[in-house]
Parts: structure tokens; C-alpha cells; sequence
């Protein structure tokens, strides 16, 4: 898991059948002083509500991700599991 910064939604005219009504958000991942970027945005899956500019907890675990979408497997491998205070 990692903290990360929304920076906005990203828009999809196909998605996977699995990953069909779920809202996508571009993230951008932080090293744990909250201000250096870690890496490149990312799009991860939000099933909470995150907004732009929330602090995101984020995780790549397939497993969750399966259960989250309720699918044997999907291309999803970002997702968000909560957003910090």
C-alpha cells in the first residue's frame, strides 16, 4: 500500500467487463515525506468517492482488486482502498 495524491479522473469509452462502472482516477504516488513523487501517475480504480486533490491509499494486491470487482480476473491492477484524513 502507498499514499498517493489524486490529480484528476481519466475517461474510458471501453472499459473490460469487469471493470465496467467503476470511476478511474489519475494518482500520483508520494514517498512517505508526502511531497516527493515516487514514480510516474498511475490509474487506479475508485469504489470509495475519492476527489481531486484527496490523499488515497492505493495497493497493486491482484487479490483484492478480484474481490473488489467480483471477477476470476481483470486487467485492473491499481485500485483505491481509502482516503486519508
Amino acid at each position: 500500500m502507498q499514499e498517493a495524491r489524486v490529480l484528476g479522473t481519466a475517461v474510458s469509452t471501453m472499459k473490460h467487463d469487469s471493470m465496467v462502472g467503476s470511476k478511474l482516477l489519475v494518482v500520483q504516488p508520494y514517498l512517505t515525506d508526502d511531497r516527493t513523487p515516487d514514480g510516474f501517475p498511475l490509474i487506479a480504480l475508485d469504489t470509495i468517492g475519492a476527489g481531486k486533490g484527496d490523499t488515497v491509499i492505493i495497493t497493486s494486491d491482484g487479490r483484492a482488486m478480484r474481490e473488489l470487482l467480483q471477477a476470476d480476473s481483470t486487467p485492473a491492477r491499481w485500485s483505491v482502498t481509502g482516503i486519508k484524513d
